[in-house]
């Protein structure tokens, strides 16, 4: 199940990166040019926190499965084995809260500009923190 999963969740990781991006620049976008919030818009977003949603499910999945997950969690001083096993989960997890976080409060706005705006930052930050962790080198092997 490992050798179907790990490509799966690696392959997978460029569709939701993709997709993040591109709703991040879409509200970048509306920002800017100051347009209406349509349900393109909407769907954009959505599609992409329920990706991300899958892509976790996956990772969580996996994390279980693979030796360089949870069973390789105390050892701290290899630095692959920490970005691996602790860093890379966690710091996915919390950019994904900031997503649907930026996903619950776009919401509650009711201008078209502040949905942008929610949906601009907390998407980008949490796309900014999902890059950070990414085991670079495992992917390039």
């Amino acid at each position: 199940m490992y050798t179907t999963l790990q490509p799966a969740h690696s392959i997978f990781a460029y569709i939701v990166l993709t997709v993040l991006f591109l709703a991040s620049l879409n509200a970048i976008m509306g920002i800017v040019s100051k347009k209406r919030f349509t349900d393109k818009d909407l769907r954009i977003s959505l599609f992409a926190m329920i990706l991300a949603h899958m892509q976790l499910l996956i990772g969580f999945i996996l994390y279980f499965l693979s030796p360089l997950g949870s069973s390789s969690l105390g050892q701290m001083k290899d630095s692959a084995l920490r970005l691996t096993s602790l860093e890379h989960p966690l710091i996915n997890i919390i950019g994904l809260v900031l997503i649907t976080i930026g996903w619950s409060k776009h919401k509650k706005e009711e201008s078209d500009n502040g949905k942008f705006k929610k949906i601009a930052v907390f998407y980008t930050l949490g796309f900014l923190l999902i890059l950070s962790r990414i085991p670079w080198t495992n992917w390039f092997n």
